[in-house]
C-alpha cells in the first residue's frame, strides 16, 4: 500500500499548501470571503488525506479495488467539493449557478462515497497473525 499512501499524502500536501495560502491571503486582505472554502480545505483535503495516507502506511492492507475506489474517490471528491464550493460561493467566473451546484454536490457525494468506503475497509480489517 505504499503507493496509496504517497498518493493521499502528496495531495494532502498540496490541500496544505493552498489552505495556508488561502488563510494568509485572507489575513492580508483582511477579508473572510474564504473561509468556509480554506476551511474544507484544510479539513478534508490535508487532513482527511493525511490521515488515509498514513492508515495505508501503518495498516498494510490488501490493494484491493476496494482501497483504490476509496483513494481515488477521495482524490475525486476534495477536488471537486472544494473548487466546487469556490465556484458556487466566490464566483470567480459567474458561471451559471446550476454548473457550480453540480459540481459542489457532485464532489460531497463522491467525497462521502469514500468516507463510506473508508469505514467499510477498517471495519473488515484483519491482522495477519
Amino acid at each position: 500500500m505504499k503507493n496509496y499512501s504517497l498518493v493521499l499524502l502528496r495531495f494532502a500536501s498540496v490541500f496544505g499548501l493552498i489552505g495556508a495560502i488561502l488563510g494568509a491571503h485572507m489575513a492580508g486582505a483582511g477579508s473572510y470571503a474564504f473561509r468556509p472554502v480554506h476551511a474544507h480545505i484544510l479539513v478534508v483535503g490535508w487532513l482527511s488525506l493525511f490521515a488515509w495516507a498514513v492508515y495505508y502506511k501503518v495498516f498494510q492492507t490488501k490493494k484491493t479495488v476496494t482501497a483504490k475506489i476509496h483513494v481515488w474517490s477521495a482524490i475525486i471528491g476534495t477536488v471537486g467539493l472544494t473548487f466546487g464550493m469556490w465556484l458556487y460561493m466566490v464566483k470567480p467566473f459567474n458561471l451559471p449557478e446550476v454548473i457550480t451546484l453540480v459540481l459542489y454536490i457532485g464532489g460531497g457525494v463522491t467525497l462521502l462515497i469514500s468516507y463510506i468506503i473508508f469505514c467499510f475497509i477498517t471495519l473488515v480489517y484483519k491482522e495477519d497473525r
